[in-house]
């Protein structure tokens, strides 16, 4: 069975338990066969969020033949600093605080945080402190983040 073949059938459970599916990745880690289901919801997810989710998938995987001896199964959070790549992503961050690291810095600044307004496939729209609406090329940033303030 294929990931992309797992993967149809753990979005639909994922999503009938109110979360939305971000990733799905099958590897080996510490030397393991390794399926991880990474899960979103407005506001955070939570270890029960995760607990809630293995419970509901637990008896769908043991259905399927991954074709393989084991493996270990996990279903995680996407993580505060995961790189916003998708559209998706984009849709999932809009409305909160992001980070734009430039490939070529931007006058002096080789980085830039705001309000996450507008996207689509070549421009990203931030609201920078001060009430300023900027537009920024997304071939020029090397990573687009969650902005994590350590005050």
């Amino acid at each position: 069975m294929t990931l992309e073949e797992v993967s149809a059938i753990i979005r639909p459970v994922v999503e009938e338990n109110g979360y939305e599916t971000v990733d799905i990745t099958f590897k080996k880690e510490f030397g393991t066969d390794t399926l991880t289901v990474f899960i979103y919801k407005k506001g955070g997810v939570e270890l029960s969020d995760c607990e809630k989710v293995t419970a509901a998938l637990d008896p769908v995987l043991d259905e399927l033949d991954f074709g393989n001896e084991g493996y270990n199964f996990n279903v995680s959070s996407p993580g505060l600093d995961r790189p916003i790549v998708t559209s998706d992503d984009y849709r999932r961050n809009e409305g909160e605080d992001i980070e734009i690291v430039f490939k070529v810095p931007q006058g002096k600044k080789k980085s830039v945080h705001g309000v996450l307004t507008g996207y689509d496939e070549e421009k990203i729209v931030l609201l920078l402190s001060g009430g300023k609406e900027m537009t920024f090329e997304k071939n020029n940033a090397s990573v687009v983040r969650p902005y994590i303030s350590f005050k």
